[in-house]
C-alpha cells in the first residue's frame, strides 16, 4: 500500500472495512476474523481511534509473529506490511473476504458499521447458511409429507396466482405445483413449504403463529386472540379478526350510499403483516405481535435488518433482501405482494393518503416494530354520539376536543393525567389544562392518593 492510499484511509476514519489499533493485542484476531467474515478489511496498527499516529516501535517483532498467528489461530492469510507516516512506522493487515466461515476461539464474528459483534442464535445460523448459500426457508424438512400439504390453501393459492401465473390454475398436481414454486429439495419439502401450505405448520415451528391483543397501556390487556395456521391463511385470519373485534370503522353516507371507513387504512395494515410474516427471523422463537392501544397499533416481530438497509431508508426507494425468499416469492407470485422493496413506501404513502401520521418503523434487540399511529381529528368521530353522553348544559361550555377527554375519564375511572396523555396521544400541557377546567367546574373529582390515585366523573354531572 503507497502512503497517498495509507493517509487517504486514516483520513476517512474507521468504518466497517478500516479499524485503527494503538498497539497488537491478541484479541485483536476477532476483528480480523471479523472483516474475513464480512467484506475484508485493513487493520493499522500504531494509530489511536482519533486519527493521532503514534507509530509502533518494533515492527520486526510483529511482522515475525504475525503471519503465524493469525494463520495458526483463524486459519487464514493476512497481507502485511510497514509504511512511515511522520517519521512513524504502521503496520498494516489486510484481510480478504473468506467465502467459508472463519472463527477464533470458537467463535464468529462480523461488522456492522465500525463494530466488530459477535454473532449469536439466529444471527449465527442465517450466517452460517449464507456461507453456504442457503436462507433458513431453503433447508428441507426430512420428516414432513406432502399428505400434510393443505389442499384448501392449494386452491386459494392457485385462484390468488391466476394474474401472474395463468397456467397454475389448472395444475392438478400438487407435487407438479410445489415443485414448479421450488419448494422441493430433492424429495424432501422444505421449510418454506410447511410454512406457507401445511394444515399445522406449527407442528414442526411452534413460534410460526401471531399474537393479537387490546391493551389499555403497555402493561393491561383487556382481551387477546392467538392465531395459528400456514401464513397464506394467517393474512385473511389477522385482518378479518383486527377489522371485526379491535378496529372500530366510522360510517357515513354519500347521498343514498353508506360508507365505512376503517381507523387505519386496510391496504396498509395488510401490508405491514405480510411483510412481518415474509421477513420474519424463524430463529426467534418470538411470534408476530400485534398489540391495539386507543391510539395506536404496533406490530413486532423477530428480523434480521440486512447491513446495507437503515431504518431511514425504508421510507426510500431500496433493494429487496427478503430473510426468507423463497416464502417470499409464492407471495409475490399469488399477488399478495406487488413490488419488492416497495413495501413500507406503500405503508407510508397510504397512511399520508388516509390523512393520519406517517408510520414509525424501529429496529433494536433483534426486533422490527411498525407503529401506526390515529390522528386525533374529533371531526371524524360522531359528534352526536360524544355529544350525547352530556347534557345541554355542558355541550355548551365544553368543545369538542374537552368532550373527548371527559368520555375517556368517564369510561376508564381513576385514569390519571399522564395515562389519559399517552391512551389519547394529546400533549400533556392540554390533558392537564382541560382537567383544571374540568375541576374548577366540578365535573370530576380526584380520588386517591397522588402516586396511585386518579380521576372520576362526578356523579351529579350527567
Amino acid at each position: 500500500m503507497n502512503k497517498k492510499k495509507l493517509l487517504h484511509i486514516i483520513s476517512q476514519g474507521e468504518n466497517e472495512q478500516v479499524e485503527f489499533k494503538r498497539l497488537w493485542k491478541d484479541e485483536h484476531l476477532k476483528t480480523l476474523c471479523a472483516f474475513a467474515n464480512t467484506n475484508g478489511g485493513i487493520m493499522l496498527i500504531g494509530i489511536e481511534d482519533d486519527k493521532t499516529i503514534t507509530g509502533v516501535i518494533n515492527t520486526e517483532n510483529l511482522l515475525e509473529i504475525l503471519p503465524n498467528k493469525i494463520t495458526n489461530r483463524i486459519g487464514i492469510t493476512a497481507n502485511i506490511s510497514v509504511e512511515k507516516v511522520e517519521n512513524k512506522s504502521i503496520v498494516i493487515l489486510e484481510i480478504q473476504k473468506t467465502y467459508a466461515p472463519v472463527s477464533y476461539l470458537g467463535k464468529f464474528f462480523a461488522r456492522s458499521g465500525s463494530v466488530t459483534s459477535e454473532l449469536r442464535t439466529g444471527q449465527l445460523t442465517h450466517f452460517l447458511l449464507k456461507k453456504y448459500g442457503k436462507t433458513w426457508d431453503d433447508i428441507p424438512v426430512e420428516n414432513f409429507s406432502i399428505g400434510e400439504i393443505d389442499n384448501k390453501t392449494i386452491e386459494k393459492f392457485k385462484i390468488l396466482a391466476a394474474d401472474r401465473i395463468p397456467a397454475i390454475i389448472h395444475e392438478k398436481n400438487t407435487e407438479a405445483l410445489l415443485r414448479k414454486l421450488n419448494l422441493y429439495d430433492g424429495n424432501h419439502l422444505k421449510r418454506a413449504a410447511v410454512l406457507l401450505f401445511a394444515k399445522d405448520p406449527q407442528k414442526y415451528f411452534i413460534q410460526s403463529h401471531s399474537k393479537i391483543g387490546r391493551f389499555l397501556n403497555e402493561v393491561d390487556i383487556l382481551t387477546s386472540d392467538f392465531i395459528e395456521g400456514n401464513l397464506i391463511n394467517q393474512v385473511d385470519t389477522i385482518l378479518d379478526v383486527l377489522r371485526t373485534k379491535y378496529l372500530k370503522s366510522y360510517i357515513s353516507f354519500e347521498g343514498i350510499h353508506r360508507r365505512e371507513k376503517l381507523e387505519y387504512p386496510y391496504e396498509a395494515l395488510k401490508e405491514a403483516i405480510i411483510n412481518a410474516l415474509i421477513h420474519r427471523d424463524y430463529t426467534n422463537t418470538s411470534n408476530l405481535q400485534i398489540k391495539v392501544y386507543d391510539h395506536k397499533i404496533t406490530m413486532t416481530n423477530g428480523a434480521l435488518l440486512p447491513s446495507k438497509i437503515t431504518i431511514e431508508k425504508l421510507k426510500q426507494s431500496h433493494a429487496s433482501v427478503p430473510a426468507n425468499p423463497i416464502i417470499a416469492a409464492v407471495f409475490y407470485k399469488a399477488g399478495l405482494i406487488e413490488n419488492w422493496g416497495r413495501g413500507t413506501i406503500n405503508i407510508v404513502n397510504d397512511c399520508i393518503n388516509y390523512k393520519i401520521p406517517e408510520p414509525e418503523f424501529k429496529f433494536d434487540m433483534n426486533v422490527f416494530w411498525t407503529t401506526f399511529y390515529k390522528t386525533q381529528n374529533l371531526n371524524e368521530i360522531n359528534t352526536g354520539e360524544l355529544n350525547g353522553e352530556l347534557n345541554g348544559e355542558l355541550n355548551g361550555e365544553l368543545n369538542k376536543r374537552q368532550i373527548f377527554v371527559y368520555n375517556k375519564i368517564k369510561e376508564q375511572p381513576n385514569i390519571n393525567a399522564t395515562e389519559l396523555s399517552n391512551t389519547l396521544n394529546i400533549p400533556f400541557s392540554t390533558i392537564d389544562k382541560y382537567i383544571r377546567i374540568f375541576l374548577k367546574k366540578k365535573l370530576i373529582e380526584r380520588r386517591g392518593s397522588k402516586k396511585t390515585g386518579g380521576y372520576f366523573v362526578k356523579d351529579n354531572t350527567i
